[in-house]
Order: structure tokens, then C-alpha cells, then sequence
């Protein structure tokens, strides 16, 4: 047990979800795991949990989570002197989902406008050809291949890329606000001071509803229910990357023998 762990849920089979408790300087090795949990109810993990020593638990300095009300009800029960993290990988992730919601709200609007137009050209014994932007790509096609585009940053694309955010702005402006309010908050996490970041959040929340994106509703009440928890990362910078990694090795096991077992 270290003064530093992750807990984080993870499916194994069938779409069984376990709560995997780390610790921290295991660093993925020996001494890693300490403990897995079936089930993610926080009554079933506190009931486990509570099986390890108080004073043990008691030196629990810091916990890494994500967002779930259960892991946090689950933490503060069992580690009450450890500082709650919510891991930045899970916010940003949260984020970039709007942004995809509202990309793949646009496709759909434009696969049911290429539909009716197929129709009304059938009715009239024609051959329906879509339009082509300068790339090649057709409106549903761009909205497609943009996904990628959007998950990064401007100075990580490509010169095709680059060509395709360009189209793909034009035709959506909305797309654009969008994607620069996202990069707007991603770049707070590049701020190492926590009440800087603090306000910084604050601020990008309070700018959401202007742009009349209603994708980013639900987003921004969340990252205010979290945004202590969220600001707590600026302190010491923890993440739950060493917990994903190892978690995906017993995920890797886990198949391995399901593999072995079917075979």
C-alpha cells in the first residue's frame, strides 16, 4: 500500500466490469495490485476495502478517479485522510465527446439529405451523384474522415488534414467554435499553477452558453461537480495513466485465458 493509488473499472469478459485498486509506485510490477473487486457498486467495493488494515488506509495521501459518484462515495469512506484527483484523461475525454456528438449530429442531418435527394432523383428516373468538395470527399464522407481532426491539435495535423479542417470549417462554422472552445480547455491543463487553472475553468465554463452549443450543457455542470477534484491535478499533476496501463495487462491476461479456455 503507498500513499499514492489509482482506482479506476475495467471489463474482463463478457462485459463484467471489476474495480481495480493500485498502487502508484508499483509502477505496473510487483507490488502494483492491491486489490480486485467484482462488481463497481461503491457498497460492494467499501464492504472489500474495508478489509485492509485502518492504519494502512490511513496513510493514503492522494487517490486518482474518474468521475463516477460510486468510486468517489467509495474513496472518501475508505482513504478519509487521502486527497480525491480526478484524472485529467477522463475530463478532456468528456469534452472531446461533445465535440464528437456535435460532428456526428452534423453527418447524420447530411446522410438524411443525401437519402431524400437519392429519392427525388429516382422518381425522376435519374442517377443521383453527390457533390465533391476540392479534397474529394462528399458531405458525409468529410464529416466522417474529420473525427481525427478534431481529436487533435492544429500543430498535429497533416497537410491533408489541414486541407479537410479547412473545407470542413467553412461549411460548419459551428464546428470551428466548437473546436477551438475544446482546445481552449485542453490548454488549461498545460497551466501549473492550481488557482490559475482554477479561474481559468471557470472562465471557460461561464463562456459555454454563448456559443449556444447544446452539446456542451451536460458537460459543463459536471466539470463543475467535479471542479475540486478536477483542480486537485494541478498540485502534483497525477493521472490514472499507470493504472490504465496495468489494467489493460490483467484485461490482455484475461483474454488470453478465455482464449486458451475456448480453444
Amino acid at each position: 500500500m503507498g500513499e499514492k493509488l489509482s482506482i479506476d473499472e475495467v471489463s474482463l469478459s463478457d462485459g463484467e466490469l471489476y474495480t481495480i485498486l493500485s498502487n502508484k509506485l508499483g509502477f505496473g510490477k510487483n507490488g502494483t495490485l492491491i486489490s480486485v473487486i467484482k462488481g463497481t457498486k461503491s457498497e460492494t467495493i467499501i464492504h472489500v476495502l474495508d478489509k485492509i488494515c485502518s492504519n494502512k488506509r490511513s496513510l493514503v495521501k492522494e487517490v486518482s478517479l474518474d468521475m463516477a459518484k460510486n468510486m468517489e462515495a467509495s474513496v472518501k469512506q475508505c482513504f478519509s485522510n487521502a486527497k480525491l484527483v480526478t484524472d485529467r484523461f477522463h475530463v478532456v475525454r468528456l469534452v472531446l465527446e461533445a465535440l464528437q456528438q456535435l460532428r456526428v449530429q452534423y453527418r447524420w442531418d447530411e446522410m438524411d439529405k443525401e437519402n431524400e435527394r437519392i429519392k427525388d432523383f429516382r422518381s425522376i428516373g435519374v442517377r443521383y451523384n453527390p457533390n465533391l468538395f476540392e479534397n474529394g470527399d462528399t458531405a458525409k464522407q468529410l464529416l466522417a474522415r474529420s473525427r481525427y481532426i478534431l481529436a487533435k491539435k492544429k500543430e498535429k495535423w497533416t497537410e491533408n488534414q489541414k486541407e479537410r479542417a479547412e473545407i470542413l470549417f467553412l461549411q460548419y462554422p459551428l464546428l470551428e467554435k466548437a473546436y477551438k472552445h475544446v482546445m481552449e480547455f485542453r490548454n488549461i491543463y498545460e497551466v501549473n499553477c492550481a488557482i490559475n487553472a482554477k479561474q481559468k475553468i471557470k472562465n471557460w465554463i461561464a463562456k459555454t452558453p454563448d456559443l449556444g452549443i447544446k452539446q456542451f450543457t451536460s458537460v459543463t455542470y459536471t466539470i463543475s461537480q467535479n471542479l475540486e477534484q478536477i483542480v486537485n491535478f494541478f498540485q502534483n499533476r497525477s493521472t490514472n495513466a499507470s493504472a490504465e496501463s496495468f489494467n489493460a495487462k490483467i484485461k490482455l491476461n484475461a483474454y488470453r485465458k478465455l482464449y486458451h479456455k475456448l480453444k
